[in-house]
């Protein structure tokens, strides 16, 4: 008990010399401090999750040696042969002690917090994230052409839901009660909670059955080859998966962006506005619309997120190149490298986006300080 109790007294004691300093800090600069203690979270949450993926990768029965042997099961199943003797080649071919002796090259040996702590200083030290287990190829180079193609997809719906959910709740904020708001009211609730799988499969198929679009997400050709003929390409074939993804996350938004609209329009504020002979038009755009932005701020983080994990069954149904369908992939084959390094890059991506949320959030009301309330 005494010893706890000391080393309970240490940490007390150490905690109070980083608190002083950090309130020092943040009293002079409350945003600064904010957002220096948001990115200090996002990393521990960052090694959380990445010992986390480990830890449920080594619980994951069989590893990325089992599937190359697999792999060479089934290829010699396919040449032709036996079973029996496709089983004989597959022995000889990974013998026990060359599947051990690959798994002690690949470190797959060692227990999952060994691993990780290993490629925690491979990053931080030498700045490699690895190379595939499977492909031999290097991590980077798989990731960053997948990543940009994600982040297009991902940014181009949000810049349309953000810009038609904003015009079509106010639009329909001020139409509330008629016919029409109840009829867009009802197919923004239809489409909010329709399987979003499913509308991806229904659009593949009409464009199999119709012919009028690709059911690939994805031009057959580099952009360096044709950047103009590209961008057309790009554009048309993505246009469903794009459609989709908009008929998904517009429906929430508008909603969300109505009821602010309707809840700003009968605040006390507003009504001494109009008593002003202010224009309804300034009423709406330039008082209102201004109080909408906090909540859709808030909610844009969690909105990117969506999209996020919503373009891995979309990049899979529509043969997309990009982060969510590499992810998929690796996950399958157990490639640890791949997977841990997709999953930090995604997360960091979100964690990110919820920063900047909040730093936009301060910068559009001047109610929001972030230092001692």
């Amino acid at each position: 008990m005494n010893h706890i109790k000391k080393i309970s007294y240490y940490i007390k004691g150490a905690a109070c010399i980083i608190a002083f300093p950090w309130n020092k800090f943040r009293s002079k600069a409350p945003l600064v401090s904010y957002i220096t203690g948001r990115f200090i979270t996002m990393i521990v949450l960052l090694f959380l999750l990445g010992f986390a993926m480990f830890g449920l990768m080594a619980l994951a029965p069989g590893d990325v040696v089992d599937q190359m042997m697999t792999q060479q099961l089934m290829s010699s199943e396919s040449g032709g042969k036996g079973i029996n003797s496709a089983g004989a080649k597959a022995e000889s071919s990974f013998s026990a002690g060359q599947m051990a002796a690959l798994r002690a090259e690949y470190g797959l040996d060692k227990p999952f917090y060994v691993q990780y702590f290993k490629w925690l200083s491979r990053v931080f030290v030498h700045h490699d994230l690895g190379v595939s287990l499977v492909s031999r190829a290097p991590v980077a180079f798989l990731i960053k052409s997948r990543l940009v193609n994600s982040i297009i997809l991902n940014l181009i719906s949000l810049v349309f839901i953000t810009l038609f959910s904003f015009l079509l709740g106010i639009y329909f904020s001020s139409k509330a009660g008629t016919n029409i708001d109840i009829a867009a009211t009802f197919f923004a609730l239809f489409f909010h909670a329709f399987p979003g799988i499913l509308l991806l499969i229904l659009l593949q198929l009409f464009a199999s059955v119709t012919g009028l679009f690709p059911v690939t997400a994805y031009p057959d050709f580099p952009f360096s080859y044709a950047p103009g003929k590209f961008t057309f390409s790009y554009t048309y074939h993505v246009f469903l998966p794009l459609l989709a993804s908009f008929l998904g996350g517009v429906g929430g938004t508008m909603r969300m962006i109505r009821a602010t609209m309707l809840d700003q329009m009968g605040m006390p504020y507003i009504m001494a506005l109009r008593a002003r002979g202010i224009s309804e038009r300034r009423v709406y755009l330039n008082h209102a619309f201004r109080n909408t932005l906090n909540p859709y701020i808030t909610g844009s983080a969690n909105l990117l997120a969506s999209l996020f994990s919503g373009s891995l069954v979309l990049e899979i149904i529509f043969s997309y190149p990009g982060i969510g369908r590499l992810m998929y992939e690796a996950v399958l084959q157990e490639d640890i490298n791949l997977v841990l390094a997709n999953s930090m890059f995604i997360s960091a991506l979100v964690l990110i986006g919820m920063v900047i949320s909040d730093i936009l959030l301060a910068v559009v009301d001047p109610r929001i300080r972030y230092g001692k309330q």
